[in-house]
């Protein structure tokens, strides 16, 4: 499968780049990409362990949602939209709650509860799978829109813009004036995901439900916009927490109490979710360590820094604005690592300062963009799907047009 291909491409990449920079004179080269290979490898195992919590928490709330009917109840909400999108899935099926609760928790900016969620998500599907080892329409829909999945509230890019004007010594700096320009940046990519699987498995997108689900977010993100930017920065922070929060909590005393209601065991049906929580950050650890230990060489060899000294010659030689470029590495990097986009974001808003151009491009794109690699090697991994389909291209495809969206809107705003 092209993940495969990917994985040895990037390592026998990285290889020879360290074997002619050793024969240039950079004797230290070997010894950092082990050093990288074995700190990745930790990390891998150390993001697992540290989902096994998470997900025992989240999973164990699904399942007392589950048992309640409150997801059902969520999914027969949405039905119309996914009926459209995910032809496949049972009306009524569990799946359908799950990946309501999973682009509700991306929308907030919370990664620690969409990720479990997801997971769960993939676990139904998987039921309904005919082929155990091969990926479905319904996943492969379902992952590429999570990989180009809309960021209602970008919270940690906002806080890490925060923390660095202060730092700048900035005055009266916005850390969330990037909100606008990233929810329309996401809003193309998780479009050109969405158009993109929906032309391979020729899904008519021009139906009322899915018109109206669209017209009805860029409503509710206008008018959400129009409630949150009349407040000075530090209160906007405030409300913009409160929201995200606020809402995930409601949603757990929701579950809680429905089920109590209902007279179920709420406890039990807890430790149930909890128990599948552990069972599948155990599966995917191999999968995790697998992908960040190949991106670790491509990045330790400096492979990504020639990439991107490529095309900014090139936009250079085809007499363009190339202002753009510092902030390009963010994006490429965004497709692989979380955590290494994030530094390279931080880099960029140090070198050329939190307020200029080049650091809220690399803020918003950061915000709208993904981790696709990731996703899929984690959401695949944890039910063994091998054969991954065009998955992998269309989350590309998501992310490429996602990315140039974002420069196009940082342009359009700032430039």
């Amino acid at each position: 499968m092209i993940l495969n291909a990917i994985w040895i491409g990037f390592i026998l990449i990285g290889f020879a780049v360290a074997v002619v920079k050793t024969a240039q004179g950079n004797l230290a080269i070997f010894g950092q990409v082990m050093t990288g290979l074995f700190e990745t490898a930790k990390t891998g195992f150390d993001i697992s362990l540290g989902l096994v919590g998470v997900m025992a928490l989240w999973l164990g709330i699904m399942k007392i949602g589950e048992q309640a009917g409150v997801i059902s109840l969520f999914a027969r909400a949405m039905s119309p939209f996914f009926r459209r999108i995910f032809p496949d899935i049972p009306p009524g099926h569990p799946a359908g709650g799950s990946i309501v609760m999973n682009f509700s928790a991306n929308m907030l900016g919370l990664d620690n509860a969409a990720t479990p969620l997801g997971l769960k998500a993939m676990r139904e599907l998987q039921e309904i799978n005919p082929q155990k080892d091969v990926a479905s329409n319904a996943m492969i829909m379902f992952l590429v829109l999570n990989t180009a999945g809309i960021t209602l509230i970008p919270t940690s890019v906002i806080a890490i813009r925060q923390s660095l004007a202060a730092e700048q010594g900035l005055v009266g700096f916005n850390g969330a004036d990037i909100f606008l320009p990233t929810l329309i940046g996401t809003f193309i990519s998780f479009t050109a995901g969405l158009l993109a699987v929906a032309w391979v498995q020729r899904i008519n997108l021009l139906r009322a439900p899915v018109l109206l689900a669209f017209g009805g977010f860029v409503g509710a993100m206008a008018a959400l916009y129009g409630w949150l930017h009349r407040y000075p920065p530090a209160e906007m922070a405030q409300w913009i927490s409160v929201l995200g929060s606020g809402v995930i909590l409601s949603i757990i005393v929701l579950f809680v109490a429905t089920g109590a209601v209902r007279r179920i065991n709420v406890y039990e049906a807890f430790v149930d979710g909890a128990k599948e929580g552990f069972g599948v950050a155990v599966q995917i650890v191999p999968y995790l360590i697998a992908i960040l230990v190949a991106i670790s060489v491509f990045r330790t060899t400096g492979c990504m820094d020639y990439l991107v000294g490529g095309i900014g010659a090139v936009v250079v030689a085809l007499g363009l604005n190339a202002d753009f470029v510092p902030a390009l590495p963010v994006g490429l990097m965004k497709t692989l690592s979380g955590s290494g986009a994030r530094g390279l974001m931080v880099d960029v808003m140090k070198t050329y300062g939190v307020d200029s151009f080049q650091g809220k491009l690399a803020s918003i794109i950061q915000g709208s963009t993904e981790t696709t690699f990731y996703v899929l090697a984690v959401y695949f991994g944890s039910v063994n799907i091998r054969r991954t389909r065009y998955a992998l291209t269309c989350g590309l495809f998501a992310d490429a047009v996602g990315l140039v969206g974002a420069i196009w809107v940082g342009y359009l705003l700032y430039g």
